[in-house]
């Protein structure tokens, strides 16, 4: 169909109110927060609309008129909600739909006994933790975007959260959903705190990133708000290395700290101050809960402190780091590092113990060695498990010849992560979802299974509409 008829046939089903196609709102809807896009942007090369338009259903059934009528016409559709994304995976194909939830927000029911919320997937976050706080509970779910995350799509990208170490990660506090499959198809896993009756269905649509239906609400877990009583204290450690292996005798002894980070050298010169000897890693712990439970805690992480060769910081850089920990989403669209010509970023992997020191020490030892524009890279460990962890690498490069160079450079920043890590048996994406620019490592991520993948795609998708490009590689 051409830009024209998809506007009128979607117009005629929901609105002209629910529909938009002004260069402007597609842009915007557009706007993936990845690196070298951030640098195309600033540079005056923002990447260009491709799609025919945005359309914002308010309620469910508008969703599922929407995708018959796309699914019928065969017209690619990319489902958004927050618009947080730095992977590429809101960025629409040429003439197709965004479909955007981020106006189906509210908070449906708060169920206290069961100790459950349900939400629309347009839901913010921050709004979200911010009534259940004022009520006493908390999601425990706190990722750096919580400023710009909303529901589905923290659902539908597989996301974390900084205390992820006590509460689990999104799959941990989903319960149950509303989805409205490629054809329309409304379709509900209902509630319940656990059940044998076949594959868990919720992970159909956890992590898929809008490739195998649209998520309208869900229903998460909660927790009891307990902030008075934190415990937290810091301590210095020679290298990642000793750090890694720290945190390791923490998990595997059965502590469940809330969080559990530890930042390398180059990361503590620039987020700490104070004295912290040059060239040592610190770790952060900080435990919450019941009062019991959390001294418990603290007073096992110390006791292994003191059993290890560290430095006892105190609380001052825990403090500090829950003082400025989201900063970074609230300066997003500053030109901070665009001004020097760099252009800086992430991408978190995860590995098991036996293999995540090595994976952080090749990445660090051959990123500067085949990128003589490097400026920096750095790296940290945020959640963490019984088998292993994750790092979180931060790089930055000049750019050498303009945006052209600027995305073949990141992606070569990229592919030394991702080679490194798969090579060690490690998970190429850890908490950001792997969007569109990991695609191609999927085959080798998956192996075997990935048949089972394009499985699922043809069953529930067999037309093929939905956010084409991410996890398939065709």
């Amino acid at each position: 169909m051409d830009k024209q008829a998809i506007v009128s046939g979607l117009q005629a089903l929901l609105g002209e109110d629910r529909v938009q196609d002004s260069p402007e709102i597609i842009r915007k809807a557009s706007t993936d927060y990845i690196g070298f896009r951030q640098y195309e942007r600033f540079d005056g090369k923002d990447w260009a609309p491709k799609a025919a338009c945005v359309v914002k259903p308010r309620g469910t059934e508008e969703v599922s008129r929407a995708l018959a009528f796309l699914n019928q016409n065969r017209v690619d559709t990319v489902p958004r909600t927050g618009g947080s994304s730095v992977t590429q995976s809101i960025e629409p194909e040429e003439g197709g739909v965004i479909l955007d939830g981020s106006e189906m927000n509210g908070i449906i029911a708060l169920n206290e006994q069961d100790m459950l919320v349900t939400a629309k997937c347009g839901t913010s976050l921050e709004y979200l933790e911010k009534y259940l706080n004022e009520r006493g509970f908390t999601t425990g779910h706190f990722p750096q975007s919580l400023s710009l995350a909303q529901l589905g799509g923290l659902i539908a990208t597989r996301s974390i959260g900084q205390f992820s170490t006590l509460y689990g990660g999104i799959e941990d506090l989903l319960v149950g959903l509303e989805a409205v499959l490629a054809d329309g198809e409304i379709i509900r896993i209902k509630n319940s705190p656990r059940r044998s009756v076949g594959p868990d269905l919720r992970h159909l649509f956890i992590g898929s990133e809008g490739m195998l239906g649209f998520i309208t609400e869900a229903t998460i877990k909660l927790f009891r708000y307990r902030p008075e009583t934190r415990w937290m204290r810091a301590w210095a450690v020679k290298d990642m290395s000793t750090g890694l292996d720290f945190i390791r005798e923490v998990m595997v002894e059965g502590y469940r700290p809330a969080v559990a980070r530890l930042h390398d050298a180059e990361e503590v010169q620039r987020m700490f101050s104070g004295s912290i000897p040059e060239d040592y890693s610190v770790i952060l712990f900080l435990a919450e809960g019941p009062a019991l439970i959390t001294a418990a805690t603290g007073q096992g992480i110390a006791e292994i402190a003191e059993r290890r060769q560290t430095i006892d910081l105190g609380t001052r850089p825990v403090e500090s780091w829950l003082k400025t920990r989201n900063d970074a989403c609230y300066h997003i669209d500053e030109p901070i590092y665009y001004r020097h010509g760099v252009v800086a970023d992430t991408c978190e992997i995860s590995a098991p113990w036996s293999g995540i020191a090595d994976i952080y020490e090749a990445v660090r030892e051959r990123l500067p060695r085949e990128m003589p524009n490097l400026v920096s890279v750095s790296g940290h460990s945020s959640h963490s498990y019984i088998q292993g962890t994750n790092i979180y690498f931060m790089f930055g490069f000049i750019v050498k010849d303009g945006t052209e160079s600027a995305r073949t450079d990141y992606m070569k920043a990229i592919s030394v992560i991702m080679e490194e890590t798969l090579k060690r048996g490690g998970s190429i994406a850890h908490h950001h979802g792997s969007g569109k620019y990991r695609t191609r490592w999927m085959p080798e991520e998956h192996g075997s299974s990935y048949s089972l993948l394009r499985k699922l795609k043809e069953a529930l998708d067999p037309n093929r509409i939905l956010n084409k490009g991410v996890l398939l590689t065709d």
